[in-house]
């Protein structure tokens, strides 16, 4: 199956016997902390993750924005969701998946079940089911993570890729091209990476777009499977997204981990600016 899971899936998984736990995966960039919505309003049974703390650590600034948390700490926190092995997983959000993919991109090669929901919460109240309000406790899981890479290139991996596969800048245009203001140091894009922004594969209602139609916009790119590739972003939350969506068009994409949010704060790397891939106009 697919890395997505539609609402009415979810009642078919549940007919069938399994064990559905829902992660509500609420953040966003200018609204990091998630919890009041979710306590406001969530599917019923679903449990708060905390991207900042449980899918993210804390970490040095040259190490992106965005660190990955250690499969220990992980562990810890998917048995603190309750999550038990054989467990069905869905993750979702209120953001387009964008964070949700976070949770996806993390689990999935370590022994979890999981999805995310497609069109997150607003699928699910488009359906006309139910939120329940408050905090949600639960017993701790007993689901052991394998200890994996989730799928990652490092730094020197980024800079070498585009040069036997494609790398790719899932920001938005003005961020690829250096235009647009950012938390990082210096703006402008890996040299030799593509840009194709994360938005291209959503539809106006929070889902993705059909898998034919990403394929059609990853070929322009060179990119089909067996094709090498990794996507990076600002801190490696919207690139998850974009490995989700590439997923769906049968291209497992790596994810450079340290993103832009990395390379800008790594002295001496080559900065691109401009439309073009390998407009190199600067240094970090």
């Amino acid at each position: 199956m697919g890395p997505l899971i539609s609402v009415d899936d979810i009642e078919v998984a549940r007919a069938s016997g399994r064990t559905v736990r829902l992660l509500d995966v609420r953040w966003r960039l200018d609204l990091p902390e998630g919890r009041p919505a979710y306590v406001g309003g969530h599917l019923p049974g679903a449990v708060y993750v905390d991207l900042e703390r449980e899918l993210s650590r804390p970490g040095h600034p040259e190490e992106g924005r965005h660190p990955l948390p250690e499969v220990d700490e992980l562990q810890l926190a998917v048995q603190r969701w309750g999550i038990d092995d054989g467990d069905l997983v869905v993750a979702y959000d209120d953001n387009d998946g964008v964070a949700a993919a976070r949770a996806w991109w993390l689990l999935r090669r370590r022994g979890v079940d999981i999805r995310v929901l497609d069109g997150g919460i607003g699928a699910w109240i488009s359906a006309g089911l139910p939120l329940q309000t408050g905090d949600i406790a639960v017993e701790p899981g007993d689901a052991e993570l394998e200890d994996r890479d989730p799928g990652t290139v490092s730094l020197t991996d980024a800079a070498r890729l585009p040069r036997r596969g494609v790398l790719v800048d899932v920001r938005s245009p003005e961020h690829y091209r250096g235009r647009a203001a950012s938390a990082d140091p210096v703006a402008g894009h890996i040299p030799g990476a593509v840009n194709v922004p994360t938005v291209t594969h959503m539809r106006p209602d929070g889902r993705l777009r059909p898998a034919a139609e990403i394929s059609a916009v990853l070929s322009t790119h060179g990119i089909r499977p067996g094709v090498e590739v990794a996507v990076y972003c600002g801190s490696a939350i919207a690139s998850a997204h974009s490995a989700l969506a590439f997923a769906t068009a049968g291209i497992d994409a790596q994810v450079y981990a340290g993103s832009w949010s990395q390379w800008s704060r790594t002295s001496g790397q080559p900065v691109a600016t401009g439309a073009e891939p390998w407009q190199v106009t600067a240094t970090a």
